[in-house]
């Protein structure tokens, strides 16, 4: 089994484990967690630069990490295997499709807290959620289950999953990093659409 998810889809695997074998390392080791988070202060000043990609491989908890390997493990490596039949270069562009939203959607936020020293951040969140939109792009009306229990085609959970980050950007205290999350969304279709100039017409099709 191990053997065949590291042949059909190699890069989700090793983000799979490093991010969950990271994790699990840091939840008992708070210096290496306050080490790997996003620090907004520390970037904007050139320093601790790599905690953009390090922030990605730890979360809060269990819950946290739980939550986010699970959408990982259905949309992440589902995503792969869609990306090896329709390119040569599907791996690397997979790869791409992660880290480049890892990144983009913590630009956001580096830039909000900037001046703020006390602020961290940390969690895959962003490129998840790039790699979930990035497979809608592909199948746009797949049936979703909305807290494993609400089914929904998952054009429709965009729509409202978009409309609910930026109102939570704007109005929610609940310590989540839901720019993150809408940013993260964006780059994934952005970037897809790049990789795949014909993904656009193949979506609208779809209706």
């Amino acid at each position: 089994m191990i053997q065949e998810y590291l042949f059909l889809t190699p890069v989700a695997s090793i983000i799979f484990a490093l991010t969950v074998a990271s994790s699990i390392y840091s939840f008992s080791n708070p210096q290496v967690l306050g080490e790997m988070m996003l620090h907004p202060y520390s970037i904007y000043r050139k320093k601790r630069i790599y905690t953009i990609l390090t922030s990605g491989m730890v979360h809060k908890d269990w819950g946290h990490l739980l939550f986010n390997m699970i959408t990982f493990y259905y949309f992440g490596f589902g995503l792969e295997k869609i990306l090896i039949q329709v390119s040569d270069w599907g791996h690397l562009q997979f790869a791409i499709i992660y880290i480049s939203s890892l990144i983009l959607s913590d630009i956001p936020t580096i830039f909000q807290h900037k001046n703020n020293p006390g602020y961290y951040s940390l969690g895959a969140s962003g490129a998840i959620c790039a790699v979930l939109f990035s497979y809608i792009m592909f199948d746009p009306k797949m049936m979703l289950g909305i807290f494993m229990i609400i089914p929904m085609p998952a054009y429709i959970f965009a729509v409202l999953f978009l409309g609910y980050c930026i109102w939570a950007s704007k109005n929610s205290r609940d310590g989540v990093n839901h720019d993150a999350h809408l940013f993260g969304a964006i780059s994934g279709v952005i970037i897809t659409l790049l990789l795949y100039p014909w993904i656009f017409k193949h979506f609208i099709s779809q209706f």
